[in-house]
Protein backbone atom coordinates (compact mmCIF):
# COMPACT_ATOMS: atom_id res chain seq x y z
CA UNK A 1 0.00 0.00 0.00
CA UNK A 2 1.70 3.58 -0.68
CA UNK A 3 -0.25 7.47 0.54
CA UNK A 4 -4.10 7.16 -0.54
CA UNK A 5 -7.19 9.23 -1.08
CA UNK A 6 -10.40 7.57 0.36
CA UNK A 7 -13.07 8.85 2.14
CA UNK A 8 -12.93 9.13 6.09
CA UNK A 9 -15.11 6.18 7.25
CA UNK A 10 -15.79 7.84 10.60
CA UNK A 11 -15.57 11.90 11.83
CA UNK A 12 -13.01 10.68 14.33
CA UNK A 13 -9.50 11.33 12.57
CA UNK A 14 -7.83 15.03 12.86
CA UNK A 15 -5.80 16.94 10.10
CA UNK A 16 -2.48 16.51 11.03
CA UNK A 17 -1.75 19.80 8.95
CA UNK A 18 -3.82 22.20 10.59
CA UNK A 19 -5.64 19.79 13.89
CA UNK A 20 -9.26 20.20 12.73
CA UNK A 21 -11.72 17.56 12.57
CA UNK A 22 -12.46 15.73 8.87
CA UNK A 23 -15.88 15.27 8.80
CA UNK A 24 -17.43 11.79 7.87
CA UNK A 25 -17.41 11.41 4.04
CA UNK A 26 -15.02 13.81 3.26
CA UNK A 27 -12.08 12.80 1.04
CA UNK A 28 -9.09 12.87 3.06
CA UNK A 29 -5.69 11.58 2.50
CA UNK A 30 -3.94 9.22 3.83
CA UNK A 31 0.20 9.90 4.13
CA UNK A 32 1.84 6.57 4.64
CA UNK A 33 4.36 6.65 7.63
CA UNK A 34 6.41 4.18 9.78
CA UNK A 35 4.57 2.83 12.59
CA UNK A 36 7.36 3.87 15.83
CA UNK A 37 5.92 1.25 17.79
CA UNK A 38 6.32 -2.09 15.08
CA UNK A 39 9.21 -2.24 13.38
CA UNK A 40 8.41 -2.93 9.64
CA UNK A 41 4.43 -2.03 9.94
CA UNK A 42 3.23 1.32 8.46
CA UNK A 43 0.23 3.36 9.50
CA UNK A 44 -1.52 6.40 8.43
CA UNK A 45 -0.97 10.47 8.85
CA UNK A 46 -4.70 11.40 7.87
CA UNK A 47 -4.72 15.26 6.20
CA UNK A 48 -7.18 17.41 4.50
CA UNK A 49 -6.84 17.74 0.64
CA UNK A 50 -6.70 21.04 0.66
CA UNK A 51 -4.44 21.28 3.75
CA UNK A 52 -1.71 18.16 1.89
CA UNK A 53 -1.75 20.71 -1.17
CA UNK A 54 0.04 23.09 0.43
CA UNK A 55 2.02 21.22 3.61
CA UNK A 56 2.58 17.36 1.83
CA UNK A 57 2.52 18.67 -2.07
CA UNK A 58 4.65 15.28 -3.04
CA UNK A 59 2.56 12.77 -1.14
CA UNK A 60 -1.02 14.35 -2.23
CA UNK A 61 0.35 14.29 -5.95
CA UNK A 62 1.69 10.94 -5.91
CA UNK A 63 -1.47 10.13 -4.32
CA UNK A 64 -3.93 12.08 -6.76
CA UNK A 65 -2.10 10.06 -9.36
CA UNK A 66 -2.72 6.13 -8.26
CA UNK A 67 -6.30 7.05 -7.21
CA UNK A 68 -9.58 6.45 -9.54
CA UNK A 69 -12.28 8.23 -7.12
CA UNK A 70 -13.51 11.83 -8.29
CA UNK A 71 -11.74 14.51 -6.62
CA UNK A 72 -14.02 17.57 -6.47
CA UNK A 73 -11.90 20.95 -7.01
CA UNK A 74 -8.76 18.82 -8.35
CA UNK A 75 -7.38 21.70 -10.78
CA UNK A 76 -7.56 23.91 -7.73
CA UNK A 77 -5.22 21.33 -5.73
CA UNK A 78 -3.16 20.71 -8.74
CA UNK A 79 -2.66 24.51 -8.84
CA UNK A 80 -1.85 24.69 -4.93
CA UNK A 81 0.78 21.53 -5.17
CA UNK A 82 2.45 23.07 -8.07
CA UNK A 83 2.90 26.20 -6.18
CA UNK A 84 4.11 25.03 -2.65
CA UNK A 85 6.24 21.66 -4.22
CA UNK A 86 9.19 23.72 -4.39
CA UNK A 87 8.99 24.68 -1.22
CA UNK A 88 9.18 21.05 0.48
CA UNK A 89 11.95 19.35 1.31
CA UNK A 90 12.49 16.03 -1.05
CA UNK A 91 11.93 12.58 0.89
CA UNK A 92 13.80 10.88 -1.35
CA UNK A 93 17.46 9.95 -1.33
CA UNK A 94 20.06 11.30 -2.58
CA UNK A 95 18.57 15.02 -3.71
CA UNK A 96 20.02 18.43 -4.55
CA UNK A 97 19.56 21.79 -3.11
CA UNK A 98 21.39 25.36 -2.13
CA UNK A 99 21.74 24.96 1.14
CA UNK A 100 19.55 27.53 3.45
CA UNK A 101 22.85 28.57 5.86
CA UNK A 102 26.87 27.90 6.14
CA UNK A 103 26.25 25.28 9.19
CA UNK A 104 26.59 22.03 6.93
CA UNK A 105 30.02 19.87 6.82
CA UNK A 106 30.73 17.87 3.53
CA UNK A 107 30.79 13.90 5.44
CA UNK A 108 33.49 13.20 2.36
CA UNK A 109 35.71 16.69 3.02
CA UNK A 110 34.85 17.54 6.28
CA UNK A 111 34.57 21.23 4.62
CA UNK A 112 31.70 23.77 5.25
CA UNK A 113 29.28 23.99 2.78
CA UNK A 114 28.77 27.60 2.17
CA UNK A 115 25.50 28.95 1.90
CA UNK A 116 23.40 29.49 -1.40
CA UNK A 117 25.96 26.32 -3.19
CA UNK A 118 24.39 23.50 -4.44
CA UNK A 119 25.19 20.15 -2.28
CA UNK A 120 23.93 16.63 -2.32
CA UNK A 121 21.80 15.36 0.99
CA UNK A 122 22.01 11.33 0.78
CA UNK A 123 20.76 9.00 3.96
CA UNK A 124 22.89 7.79 6.57
CA UNK A 125 22.79 6.57 10.14
CA UNK A 126 23.17 9.12 12.93
CA UNK A 127 24.06 7.12 16.46
CA UNK A 128 22.18 9.54 18.91
CA UNK A 129 23.78 7.67 21.91
CA UNK A 130 20.46 6.29 23.04
CA UNK A 131 19.30 4.48 19.52
CA UNK A 132 20.55 4.81 15.86
CA UNK A 133 18.05 6.61 13.51
CA UNK A 134 18.76 7.49 9.89
CA UNK A 135 19.01 11.06 8.67
CA UNK A 136 20.50 13.47 5.77
CA UNK A 137 23.71 13.96 5.45
CA UNK A 138 25.23 16.48 3.07
CA UNK A 139 28.12 16.35 0.38
CA UNK A 140 29.60 19.01 -2.33
CA UNK A 141 28.57 18.18 -5.70
CA UNK A 142 31.86 17.65 -6.74
CA UNK A 143 32.68 15.58 -3.70
CA UNK A 144 29.07 13.52 -4.03
CA UNK A 145 30.45 11.16 -7.11
CA UNK A 146 33.18 9.75 -5.45
CA UNK A 147 31.36 9.68 -1.88
CA UNK A 148 28.39 8.23 -3.76
CA UNK A 149 30.17 5.13 -5.80
CA UNK A 150 32.26 4.33 -2.44
CA UNK A 151 29.23 4.33 -0.11
CA UNK A 152 25.92 4.30 -1.27
CA UNK A 153 25.97 2.81 -5.19
CA UNK A 154 23.24 3.83 -6.98
CA UNK A 155 21.80 1.64 -9.80
CA UNK A 156 22.07 4.05 -12.86
CA UNK A 157 23.02 7.70 -13.31
CA UNK A 158 23.60 10.16 -10.22
CA UNK A 159 22.45 13.14 -12.33
CA UNK A 160 19.40 11.27 -13.57
CA UNK A 161 18.31 10.29 -9.63
CA UNK A 162 19.03 14.21 -8.70
CA UNK A 163 16.87 14.94 -11.56
CA UNK A 164 14.05 12.85 -9.91
CA UNK A 165 14.23 13.26 -6.21
CA UNK A 166 15.24 17.40 -6.57
CA UNK A 167 12.00 19.57 -6.57
CA UNK A 168 13.88 22.93 -5.51
CA UNK A 169 16.10 23.04 -8.32
CA UNK A 170 15.48 25.58 -11.08
CA UNK A 171 17.10 24.89 -15.13
CA UNK A 172 20.04 27.01 -14.13
CA UNK A 173 20.92 24.62 -11.36
CA UNK A 174 20.86 21.51 -13.12
CA UNK A 175 22.92 22.96 -15.42
CA UNK A 176 25.38 23.79 -12.55
CA UNK A 177 25.12 20.29 -10.93
CA UNK A 178 25.86 18.87 -14.24
CA UNK A 179 29.27 20.51 -14.13
CA UNK A 180 30.62 19.96 -10.89
CA UNK A 181 29.27 15.78 -10.49
CA UNK A 182 31.86 15.83 -13.42
CA UNK A 183 34.44 17.95 -11.49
Amino acid sequence: MAHQIEEAKTGRASCRSCKKPIAKGDLRLGEEVPNAFAAGEVTYQWHHLACAAKKKPLVLEEALQGTSLPIPDREALEKDIAANKKNQKPTTFPYAERAKTSRSTCISCSEAIEKGTLRVAVEREVDTGAFVTSGAGYLHAACATGWIADNAPLEGDLLTHLQKNSTGLEAGDIDALKLELSA
